[in-house]
């Protein structure tokens, strides 16, 4: 039997997954990582983009946005990946209608901007990140196989 690494995503509001998993690619400030069983330990902070694990060689997407990762070694010997993000939502989770509404309230966001209307402007990053996100990941696996 082949190592897996213990993989657990985590927002403020749920856990998304909590998982054995032969891989994870992640998006990181620095660039992009993939985790696999024995990686060094580390802390780094998330860049937005897709997360995505390996579970019995099928795909499982994630859109992701914000937060941390740290890889570190438990203490059976295993390798032990969480995710702590801003917010996190597995590809099946964002329906069409979830992605019309996404490309809307960031267009929506984007004219407010523009026009100065806007004052909390970290609120207004935060949330026109996150509809781009949903919008960018769902584009990008719309064709692609994975696990549902």
């Amino acid at each position: 039997m082949s190592k897996l690494l213990k993989l657990k995503i985590v927002t403020p509001e749920k856990l998304i997954l909590e998982e054995e998993v032969e891989s994870v690619t992640i998006p990181t400030k620095e660039g992009e990582i993939t985790v696999l069983p024995d990686h060094v330990p580390l802390i780094a902070p998330l860049a937005g983009g897709d997360i995505v694990a390996m579970v019995n060689d099928e795909y499982v997407p994630m859109a992701i946005v914000g937060g941390f990762l740290e890889v570190k070694n438990s203490e059976n010997g295993g390798t032990e990946v969480a995710i702590l993000a801003d917010f996190a939502e597995h590809l099946s989770d964002i329906s069409e209608e979830a992605i019309a509404k996404a490309k809307a309230r960031a267009e929506e966001l984007k004219k407010l901007a523009e026009n100065n209307e806007i004052v909390d402007f970290e609120h207004f990053e935060t949330e026109l990140e996150r509809s781009l996100t949903r919008v960018k990941i769902a584009d990008k696996w719309k064709n692609r196989k994975y696990r549902k």
